[in-house]
């Protein structure tokens, strides 16, 4: 699949982008208009730096408002195109993008659109120029592509074919089978975006809230199947208007842009291999290579089976030691070679970090996860542009599969085991000691706090790296505004991660300033609350309003109801289950939660997240 992105995307200067897809791994780019004519780069130029990074300049845009006008704006218009295909001769580019008309077209007549339509053709032609016609989802007249390629076909000519856009297809929910009956011949240019389900016109939503494939909500696999299945064999190309990747560090943007390429020809490849319902399993793959376009694929990897292990980084690390020892976990000693401790809880694994973290306070900074096979997980998450982080290992200790996320969170691919352990572990003594353990624990899921301009392309990273499944978002009320909160998670749970953009007065720097947790999920939280109070455990302060509420909305039994005000436990309950928990005072930007699931509950106390974030706010700002 040859792979392409459109100027917009990035922020920067045209030579900034070029450049930035050129690292990226992009096979060509569409040139928005607004780049050029603000570069003091001439057109041959910009051809030449082209030509020296290796990507192919595949489609001028745009060229807004031709069609359904009367003759005098007839005129003007193909005055207005010969100008810019003069200017792309210059540029060694052949296609150009026409959109149908939002501003100036005031006849509503096919025949009259087809003949304008024919005369650009004609001129377009003249230059060897190819017109893309694009049905706009607000064009005044014409807003569904089977409208566009109509009028194609009317026209009849070599020069003019249409542009399958995603967004223009999908925001209207129009329905994708009938691209199959295209003639591929005629689609000149293909553009993706995803976005999210949004109740808002179609214009802001397009312009505002476009996303690359795998962080918005878009059925993109089939839609690009249906493409593939037409037998069109062009580039696919990133069109995405997105405020926040428009401010964001061009390079890093197109490193996640390729990413989301990358996922979405292996969904689709994925798509076509299932919708194949005549085909046998075995013969899925000749399936694929049918078709014109070939889609690749990356290597396979399940969903991780459980968390491994949370790594939390500090300078000083007493109020650290001094909370996982109050919640109940013991410690299992120091590395032999690394400046790191080992606290355990059963299969709970927490290490304290004290490595180059002078200066630093406590901060998640890494987790474990296991997988079946940390290197063909590592390796797949390499080829989709994951940085990989090393840490230097003697030659009897366990070699971690290590990749960075996009907040810097350092992810290990560790091997797992049936029982829940860990062989790494002896690399800490001869045996763990389980002595002062009083329950068994598990990390139950994590929150990261994401900075404002990477939390898409975290969204994407876990999905297509880890094979975890974005529920719906949710937003969070808090003093400090509105908390949006994205679960990532694998099919059964085990693996849980909550991603939260910060509030935007602390988004700069969330990773040092906003808070972050690990909740541990135990078998009896009210004891576990009674023992972590006997150590002298400082647990968040609950208000007694919240239990007021709380009696109100589920009439709870007065003994239990006490007993959760006495340990400051909070409580949730819906028709599958109920959910007990409690969280600590924070220690740097890390607290610990702890949790008890009873039934099916598979929430995460949603309704009472707004307590816990006004209680941490009174205390972070309390003279």
């Amino acid at each position: 699949m040859r792979t392409g992105i459109a100027t917009v995307c990035l922020s920067g200067t045209l030579k900034e982008k070029m450049q930035a897809c050129a690292i990226a791994g992009f096979d060509g780019i569409e040139i928005f208009e607004q780049d050029l004519v603000t570069s003091p780069l001439s057109p041959e130029e910009v051809r030449k730096m082209a030509a020296d990074l290796g990507l192919g300049l595949d489609l001028y845009q745009p060229f807004r408002d031709f069609d359904g006008v009367t003759p005098d704006l007839l005129k003007a218009n193909l005055k207005r195109a010969e100008a810019k295909f003069k200017l792309m001769e210059r540029l060694g580019m052949d296609t150009i993008l026409v959109c149908s008309n939002v501003a100036t077209a005031t006849i509503d007549d096919d025949d009259l659109r087809a003949g304008q339509l024919a005369e650009l053709a004609e001129l377009a032609g003249a230059h060897g120029v190819k017109v893309a016609y694009e049905a706009l989802a607000w064009g005044k007249y014409v807003n569904d592509y089977e409208h566009a390629y109509r009028l194609v076909e009317m026209v009849d000519h070599p020069n003019l074919g249409t542009c399958l856009d995603s967004f223009h297809i999908l925001s209207r929910d129009w329905d994708t089978a009938p691209i199959e009956q295209i003639n591929a011949e005629k689609i000149f240019f293909v553009q993706v975006a995803d976005a999210p389900k949004l109740s808002m016109d179609v214009l802001s939503w397009s312009r505002h809230y476009r996303v690359f494939p795998g962080e918005g909500q878009f059925e993109l696999a089939k839609f690009l199947g249906h493409v593939v299945r037409a037998g069109y064999t062009g580039p696919v190309s990133l069109e995405v208007f997105n405020d926040v990747f428009r401010q964001s560090d061009t390079e890093r943007t197109a490193v996640d842009a390729m990413r989301s390429l990358i996922w979405l020809e292996e969904q689709s490849a994925k798509w076509l291999a299932n919708a194949s319902g005549a085909d046998a399993p075995d013969n899925k793959a000749a399936s694929r290579r049918r078709y014109p376009m070939e889609l690749a694929t990356l290597p396979k990897v399940n969903e991780p089976a459980g968390f491994n292990f949370a790594e939390v980084k500090a300078d000083d690390t007493a109020q650290l030691e001094k909370l996982l020892g109050q919640l109940g976990f013991g410690f299992q000693g120091r590395h032999r070679t690394k400046d790191v401790q080992l606290w355990t809880m059963g299969q709970a694994r927490v290490i304290i970090n004290e490595q180059a973290a002078s200066h630093s306070e406590p901060a998640i900074a890494a987790l474990g996860f296991d997988v079946d096979s940390p290197v063909i997980a590592s390796a797949r998450a390499q080829q989709l542009k994951a940085p990989v982080v090393a840490r230097k290992v003697q030659a009897d200790e366990e070699v971690f599969q290590g990749i960075s996320a996009p907040d810097s969170t350092e992810i290990f691919l560790c091997q797992g085991s049936p029982d829940g352990t860990a062989a790494w572990t002896h690399e800490f003594g001869e045996g763990l000691d389980r002595s002062t353990e009083t329950q068994n624990a598990v990390i139950d899921h994590v929150n990261l706090a994401q900075p404002w301009q990477h939390f898409d392309e975290a969204v994407l990273f876990y999905t297509s790296a880890l094979a975890l499944e974005p529920q719906p978002f949710a937003e969070v009320p808090s003093p400090s505004g509105l908390v949006r909160s994205q679960v990532m998670e694998t099919s059964n749970g085990a693996v849980r991660l909550v991603l939260n953009l910060a509030p935007a007065q602390q988004a700069q720097t969330a990773r040092k300033t906003y808070q972050e947790h690990i909740a541990f999920a135990v078998d009896n939280l009210v004891a576990a609350a009674r023992s972590a109070q006997e150590r002298g455990l400082e647990f968040l302060q609950i208000p007694a309003n919240y239990y007021e509420d709380l009696d109100a909305r589920f009439d709870l039994e007065p003994g239990f109801l006490a007993t959760l005000k006495e340990l400051n436990l909070l409580y949730d309950r819906d028709a599958n289950g109920e959910f007990l928990h409690f969280y600590t005072a924070t220690v740097g930007s890390v607290f610990f939660e702890m949790v008890e699931r009873r039934g099916n509950y598979d929430g995460y106390g949603a309704p009472n997240a707004p307590v816990r974030h006004a209680v941490q706010y009174d205390s972070l700002h309390r003279v």
